[in-house]
């Protein structure tokens, strides 16, 4: 995979966190840096570390499915990119509290990061280089997520779900042309 291709999966993989942090920052009423950063990193780390694991994973059973990893990886995209956006258009709303204690942003953190493990298996089967793609997939959504607890300060709901939107359609993209280039 090169440059762009992760940064585009790391975009995709950082709209849930983002959707979550325009929520945090729409329930904070006084919003300062280090509350900013402090949302940004639990969300940044959490989306560094599950790829991670995802790809020792990937690694540990790799050789037993090498010949199916593509379709493998071509399901996982799609089918976290399609609950993207069937929860983009869900009535449930994020977790709207101004609480930012590490029990509320862990959970948050988490959920918000299960698919990039999904995510991190499917690195596992294409052999990427698992460091330079967890640094930059962590950076791209801390910068994301600074942006999203601003705009949520200042503008509220208006783009939660167009981020769920678009991050799962660059997912199904993405698996599309896995697929399309293991296949051809």
């Amino acid at each position: 995979m090169d440059f762009f291709e992760i940064m585009f999966i790391g975009i995709g993989l950082a709209m849930d966190a983002f959707a979550v942090s325009i929520c945090k920052g729409l329930a904070i009423k006084n919003l300062n840096t280090k509350k900013t950063i402090k949302i940004a990193l639990y969300f940044g780390a959490f989306q560094m570390l599950m790829p991670l694991i995802g790809y020792f994973l990937g690694n540990s059973f790799q050789h037993i499915i090498y010949k199916i990893d593509h379709w493998i990886a071509f399901a996982l995209l799609l089918g976290i990119g399609f609950n993207m956006i069937k929860e983009s258009f869900s009535e449930d709303l994020e977790d709207r509290n101004d609480c930012l204690d590490v029990k509320t942003m862990m959970v948050l953190s988490i959920a918000t990061s299960i698919d990039a493990l999904a995510v991190g298996i499917t690195f596992g089967f294409l052999k990427v280089n698992i460091i330079t793609s967890v640094i930059f997939i962590g950076i791209i959504t801390f910068l994301i997520c600074t942006l999203g607890v601003k705009i949520g300060n200042k503008f509220g709901d208006k783009f939660q779900n167009k981020a769920e939107i678009l991050g799962g359609i660059i997912l199904i993209l993405m698996g599309i042309r896995i697929l399309m280039e293991h296949l051809f």
